[in-house]
């Protein structure tokens, strides 16, 4: 992953002269990173910074009142530029579950406001494209819980895992709340323990994950940073596999290898290098036969 570690050092430096910049008012650029040796790391993913203006909102959303996070184009603009580009990642992660199960994928990053809930919800959201996909996606992040926030949805409306783990009583269909909108379920974080780690050491997380097993085609579980605290460290043994989400001119290297380092390499799905605003343009194959069709639309 060396490239990558390049990639990553080349964006603290550009940061860094950009903050120089900025303090002595005038402007200094500085030589792009080798984006062609980041996309050489495989399973990397590098989402765009901007969604691109949208070409078909998925039906039925006026009657979410807005409150559906905007940068979810998985869900609320499936044919734009963006939402493709999330479709590249379901793909990669197809190509890998060729070689090995991979229905439990944890998504996680270094430090906090990576992205990973927005790479976690757009992930599920390419997988719910399938007609016959069951999808589930649980909030693990015990912490600073805020999917439902994201997915419009209202919190403790019901039980979430919390309430699952410590009632066995509980079964994973009391907790899985279809959304109103999307082919997708969620488990919510439910009520915030004292003891976020004691909670999530219990073998009763290992059993609802293995009845989601059963009932799910995929299950993405938001999780918490890996370096702050264990939580995430403790879920790996009941998931096939973690995305990792890093931030472009935002994640230190050396908390990014740390992270690395706390992960068995085998349990590494793939890295999401994300904030990348040196994106492939979405002047794309996809965007240009579009203006095509609709420049002959026009004409007729």
């Amino acid at each position: 992953m060396s490239t990558f570690f390049k990639a990553l050092e080349r964006a603290e430096q550009e940061r860094a002269l950009r903050d120089a910049s900025s303090s002595r008012g005038t402007s200094a650029s500085a030589a792009p990173p080798d984006t062609k040796a980041i996309r050489r790391v495989e399973a990397l993913f590098t989402p765009p910074t901007s969604h691109g203006a949208p070409y078909e909102r998925a039906a039925g959303l006026e009657e979410a009142g807005g409150r559906i996070a905007e940068h979810l184009v998985s869900l609320l603009t499936p044919t734009s530029f963006a939402a493709e580009q999330y479709r590249a990642l379901r793909h990669l992660i197809e190509q890998r579950q060729g070689s090995a199960a991979l229905s439990v994928i944890a998504v996680s990053s270094a430090s906090v406001a990576d992205g990973k809930t927005t790479t976690a919800i757009n992930l599920a959201g390419t997988f719910a494209q399938a007609q016959n996909a069951r999808v589930l996606v649980v909030d693990a992040d015990l912490r600073g819980a805020d999917l439902t926030a994201h997915l419009g949805l209202d919190e403790h409306e019901g039980p979430g895992l919390v309430d699952a783990i410590l009632d066995p009583n509980l079964t994973l269909e009391a907790v899985a709340r279809p959304h109103p909108y999307f082919n997708l379920s969620v488990i919510e974080a439910g009520r915030l323990p004292a003891a976020p780690y004691e909670v999530l050491r219990s073998p009763r997380v290992g059993d609802l994950l293995a009845e989601a097993r059963r009932k799910y085609d995929h299950i993405i579980v938001d999780t918490a940073p890996i370096v702050s605290v264990p939580d995430s460290r403790i879920i790996s043994k009941w998931v096939d596999g973690f995305l990792i989400v890093v931030a472009a001119h935002r994640t230190p290297r050396k908390l990014f290898e740390e992270a690395l380092s706390l992960i068995e390499p085998e349990k590494i799905v793939g890295l999401v290098f994300n904030n990348d605003d040196r994106h492939v343009s979405q002047d794309s194959y996809t965007s240009q036969r579009r203006r095509s069709f609709q420049s002959r639309t026009r004409r007729t």
